[in-house]
C-alpha cells in the first residue's frame, strides 16, 4: 500500500521518482485535494460504521451465529480496520508524498493492509467452501463453532506471515525538505526478491482465492438454478432451496465487487515492478488516487450489499438506524424467541390432542380442524427465507446441518 514517491524500493527513496532537492513535482491545488480528501473520508465513514454493524447484528444476536456468519464478521472486522488505520494514511501520503507518522507506523503502515486482504478473501473463500460443501455434499459433516474460529486464526496467522516481510524491510528516510517511508528490499545477484514477492502476493491475496471462488460457485450455481423446482415437494423444500439460491446470489455479489474493485491495483502494482519508468509521469499521481480509492471503497460495499439483498441484515440496520418499527426489526432479526417458539409447540401439541379426542365423536370437524392447525415441523429453529439464519441439525442418525 504505498503511494508514488514513498520509495517502493531504495533508489525512490534516494530520488529516482522524486527530485532530491526537495522539489515535489506532485503538488496539486486546493480544490483538487479537498474532493480527494471528501472521497476518502466518506469511504472511512461508511466503512466503520456499515461494517461495525454487521459485526453487531451477528454477535449480539444468537440466531445469527451460523458459520456463514461467523467469516461475515471476520471479513467485515478485517474490511473496518484496514480502512480506518490505512485509507486517509494513504491518501495523506500520496498527496504530500512526504510521511509524518514515524518509522513504527511506517511498518504498521506497509503490513497490515496485506494481512487484512489476505484475511478478507480467505474468509470470502472459506464462505464459497462453505455452501459448496452444504449444497453439493449435504451429507457431510459441516464445521461447528469451534472449528470455524480455529479457521479464522489460521487465516490471521497465514495473513500476517505473508505480510511479514514488509514489516522487517519497512523503513523511514530522511531527504532534503522531507521524510519518506519505504521498503528497504535486499538485493541479490541471482533473483529479484522484490518482484518475486509482490508476484506472489498478487497470486496469493487475489488470482489464486478468485479462481478457487470461481469454480465453487459456478458448481453451485448450476446445482441451484439448472433445474425447476418440482411441483409436487414440499413448502420446506422449496423455501431451503429459495434460500440457498439468495446466499449464494449475495455472496456472489460480494466476490464481484472485490474483484472489480482490486483489480486496477493489482494491475497498476505489477506494471510498477515491471516498467517503472512509466510512474514518473505527472498524471501518475491522479492514476493512483483513483485506483487506490476504488480499491479501499471495497471496504465500504459489503454492508450495503448485505442491506440490499438479506431481509435479516436489512432489520438489523433499520433496528440500529431507524426508530419507526423497531419491534418489526428485532422480531425479523430473532425469528421468534424461544419462549414463543415453545409456546407454539404447546399449542400445536394441545390443538392436536384435542382434534385427537374428538375424532371419534366428529370425524368431519376434526379434520376440518387439523386443516387450520399451524405447521410447527421445526421448533427449534431452521431456515430462514435468506439462509443465514440459525441452523438447525435434523435427522437422529447424521445430525446434519441443513441449510
Amino acid at each position: 500500500m504505498e503511494p508514488l514517491c514513498n520509495g517502493t524500493d531504495r533508489d525512490a527513496a534516494n530520488g529516482t521518482n522524486c527530485s532530491d532537492s526537495g522539489f515535489n513535482q506532485f503538488v496539486q491545488p486546493v480544490w483538487q485535494i479537498t474532493l480527494w480528501a471528501v472521497a476518502y473520508c466518506s469511504i472511512v465513514a461508511v466503512s466503520v460504521v456499515g461494517n461495525v454493524v454487521v459485526i453487531w447484528i451477528i454477535l449480539a444476536h444468537k440466531r445469527m451465529r451460523t458459520v456463514t456468519n461467523y467469516f461475515l464478521v471476520n471479513l467485515a472486522f478485517a474490511e473496518a480496520a484496514m480502512s480506518a488505520f490505512n485509507t486517509v494514511i494513504n491518501f495523506a501520503y500520496a498527496v504530500h508524498n512526504e510521511w509524518y507518522f514515524g518509522l513504527v507506523y511506517c511498518r504498521f503502515h506497509n503490513f497490515f493492509p496485506i494481512a487484512a486482504i489476505f484475511a478478507s478473501i480467505c474468509s470470502m473463500t472459506a464462505i464459497a467452501l462453505d455452501r459448496y460443501m452444504a449444497i453439493i455434499h449435504p451429507l457431510q459433516q459441516r464445521l461447528s463453532s469451534t472449528q470455524t474460529r480455529v479457521v479464522i486464526a489460521v487465516i490471521w496467522i497465514l495473513a500476517l506471515l505473508l505480510a511479514f516481510p514488509q514489516y522487517h524491510y519497512s523503513a523511514t528516510d530522511l531527504l532534503p525538505g522531507r521524510t519518506v517511508c519505504y521498503i528497504d528490499w535486499p538485493e541479490y545477484s541471482t533473483v529479484d526478491f522484490k518482484k518475486i514477492y509482490y508476484v506472489c502476493v498478487t497470486l496469493l491475496i487475489y488470482f489464486l482465492p478468485l479462481c478457487i471462488m470461481g469454480w465453487a460457485y459456478t458448481t453451485v450455481g448450476v446445482t441451484l438454478w439448472a433445474s425447476e423446482i418440482p411441483g409436487d415437494s414440499s413448502e420446506h423444500y422449496k423455501e431451503q432451496l429459495i434460500a440457498k439460491r439468495k446466499v449464494v446470489k449475495m455472496m456472489i455479489v460480494v466476490v464481484c465487487t472485490f474483484a472489480v474493485c482490486w483489480l486496477p491495483y493489482h494491475v497498476y502494482f505489477l506494471l510498477h515492478q515491471f516498467f517503472p519508468d512509466l510512474f514518473e509521469e505527472r498524471y501518475i499521481q491522479q492514476v493512483y488516487l483513483a485506483v487506490m480509492w476504488l480499491a479501499m471503497s471495497s471496504t465500504m460495499y459489503n454492508p450495503i450489499i448485505y442491506y440490499c439483498l438479506n431481509s435479516r441484515f436489512r432489520a438489523g440496520f433499520q433496528q440500529v438506524f431507524c426508530c419507526c418499527s423497531p419491534a418489526n426489526a428485532k422480531e425479523e432479526l430473532e425469528l421468534k424467541s424461544p419462549r414463543y417458539l415453545q409456546t407454539q409447540v404447546s399449542m400445536y401439541r394441545g390443538s392436536r390432542m384435542e382434534t385427537v379426542v374428538s375424532a371419534t365423536a366428529h370425524p368431519a370437524a376434526a379434520e376440518q380442524k387439523r386443516a387450520e392447525l399451524p405447521s410447527c415441523s421445526q421448533p427449534h429453529g431452521g431456515v430462514t427465507p435468506d439462509g443465514l439464519g440459525s441452523e438447525t441439525r435434523h435427522g437422529p442418525t447424521h445430525g446434519i446441518h441443513q441449510e
